[in-house]
């Protein structure tokens, strides 16, 4: 049972240390000491820098590159703040990436979702504090308390303050996978919305078949939950200026950029690319990008987040 006097703590895996630390910033505290070796032999060693006796703490660590060791080094620092015998481990993971794999959809493969959830918990952690799933249930893998944060409400902040005349334009999903989330967001902006239907012409290809709305001369905001080799984007920004739309903006959740995805958006017609900072993006990214990538900080959301389970207050009034 935590007590009410236990002491809130946030400490930062190698991942994503400039959230963290917003976050704490937020919050008003320190963000914690800790520090993560690597051996020659690819070992890694987790060591906290002051006592966790009977505090709260969460761990802030991104699933992003190198993946394996994000993933690995978060279970050192579960397990390690457990050994410390500390009252409580919220594992806080912004971008939780093999929430893609949450089904067995060809034969002989494991799902990786549920088996990373099964580390987690294992490792001993108490609670996930997570925000915008691939798959909204890869939050059914996990037996303990999972809070799912959305970005929705960044994303509609920011459109409806750089926008003029947000709510004549329109929300493109790009498919129909991601018409909830576009209709909770087009809800928010008071604006219309449309869809692209897709066709699978092979077990690796997915293509465009067509736009299902009215995107003639309004300005059209393409919204994901992330964006990886921006393949799908050029597609959709593509098809949404074909069909007339007047100007491109585009909003996700987790900005990962791998590959060919600089190039390409550098390349699109678009106003803006923006992405929260639940993945740290490097200036240089930026920088290839002709300044079109923008992002957006999440910090506020997830520092209220970590508030209210520290006080045992409701994280779902944040979005009531």
């Amino acid at each position: 049972m935590l007590s009410n006097s236990s002491p809130l703590m946030v400490f930062s895996g190698q991942s994503n240390c400039a959230l963290a630390q917003e976050i704490c910033n937020v919050l008003g505290t320190t963000l914690g000491q800790s520090e993560t070796q690597k051996f020659t032999n690819d070992n890694l060693v987790v060591r906290y820098k002051q006592s966790l006796r009977e505090a709260d703490v969460f761990i802030v660590q991104s699933f992003s590159s190198p993946v394996s060791d994000s993933i690995m080094e978060l279970l050192l620092m579960i397990d390690a703040a457990k050994s410390a015998s500390a009252a409580r481990v919220t594992a806080v993971i912004p971008y939780y990436s093999y929430a893609r794999s949450d089904k067995k959809d060809e034969p002989r493969i494991s799902i990786a979702g549920r088996l990373v959830a099964d580390l987690i918990q294992a490792a001993g952690a108490d609670r996930v504090l997570t925000m915008t799933l691939h798959s909204p249930q890869v939050h059914g893998f996990f037996k303990i308390p999972v809070d799912h944060l959305s970005a929705e409400v960044v994303i509609a902040e920011h459109l409806q303050q750089t926008v003029d005349g947000f709510s004549d334009g329109v929300v493109l999903a790009p498919d129909a996978g991601d018409i909830k989330r576009a209709s909770a967001l087009a809800r928010r902006l008071d604006s219309g919305l449309a869809f692209i239907d897709k066709r699978r012409t092979s077990d690796t290809t997915v293509n465009a078949r067509a736009l299902i709305g009215d995107v003639q001369g309004r300005k059209v905001f393409i919204v994901d939950d992330e964006i990886s080799t921006a393949g799908s984007l050029v597609e959709a920004v593509n098809l949404a200026k074909a069909n007339g739309a007047d100007s491109v903006h585009v909003a996700v959740t987790h900005g990962v950029y791998t590959g060919p995805a600089v190039e390409r958006i550098h390349g699109l017609d678009v106003v803006e690319v923006c992405s929260t900072n639940t993945v740290d993006v490097p200036y240089s990214k930026i920088e290839r990008s002709g300044g079109k990538l923008k992002t957006l900080s999440v910090a506020p959301l997830f520092a209220k987040a970590i508030q209210h389970i520290h006080t045992g207050e409701s994280v779902s009034a944040l979005f009531e």
